[in-house]
């Protein structure tokens, strides 16, 4: 297992969306929608509920597959028909109901699913706490043991744990859906450092959130969402009032 190399910034997007469309019968839940997202790059989306934020995740992760429009990474069109394509294309998802054991340690639950074996397909559990370790160094994520079962954990160390595993498999894109959803200052204020700290290792990030506080405080772009369309891109430093205005529909 590696980590990904912090790099140069690449000039040409890691993830591109071109008109990308999805319907639900007759509910038009994204019309048309563009998305570009590179590397050492948050790109926030955000939006009222039901403007069809969670329904682009899905589909670049690999839950739902879009009517029309095109979907590339490093400039090749490619099909993501589930998630264990995305994850073959090197994108990493964390939704928010986290997909974690409460009743495992630690590092079963950032190898769920990807356990390391050996040659007689035993788990290599030494193996797997030396890297379990090494991934939450990297997010400075601070745990009382690799071992601690995850409900003995608070709700952001339990959300740190998730985002590590996103870095199993070498991933170069990563969701993230509402990661700081009813956390405490405190916990929200961890989680944000471990999304910094996605970027800072070359990873290009698509951050879902409600909070415009927290959007502002880590993405380097903010894209608006309205009934299914792009409704406006936003530099983080813009005004509170510019975005809330896209969002709603004033401006």
């Amino acid at each position: 297992m590696t980590l990904p190399n912090d790099g140069t910034r690449r000039r040409s997007p890691l993830l591109a969306l071109h008109e990308v469309s999805k319907n639900f019968g007759a509910v038009e839940a994204l019309v048309g929608v563009d998305l570009e997202v590179r590397s050492h790059e948050v790109v926030a989306l955000v939006g009222d509920n039901g403007a069809g934020k969670s329904t682009l995740a899905k589909i670049v992760a690999g839950v739902l597959v879009p009517d029309a429009g095109q979907v590339e990474i490093d400039g090749r069109p490619v099909t993501i028909h589930s998630p264990s394509a995305a994850n073959e294309l090197g994108v990493a998802s964390v939704f928010q109901d986290l997909a974690v054991c409460e009743n495992l340690d630690v590092t079963a639950n950032v190898f769920l699913g990807q356990e390391s074996r050996n040659r007689m397909g035993m788990l290599r559990d030494g193996q797997m706490e030396v890297d379990t370790r090494r991934l939450l160094e990297h997010l400075t994520v601070r745990i009382p043991s690799v071992r601690t079962p995850l409900r003995n954990l608070s709700a952001g160390q339990r959300q740190a744990v998730a985002i590590a595993r996103t870095l199993i498999g070498d991933p170069r894109i990563v969701v993230l859906d509402e990661p700081t959803a009813a956390l405490s200052v405190a916990q929200t204020g961890e989680v944000l450092t471990h999304i910094e700290r996605l970027r800072e290792l070359g990873l290009g990030v698509i951050l879902i959130s409600h909070n415009l506080n927290d959007v502002r405080a880590v993405a380097d772009r903010i894209e608006v969402m309205r009934h299914g369309r792009n409704n406006g891109s936003f530099p983080a430093s813009a005004s509170h009032e510019s975005i809330l205005a896209a969002i709603t529909g004033a401006a």
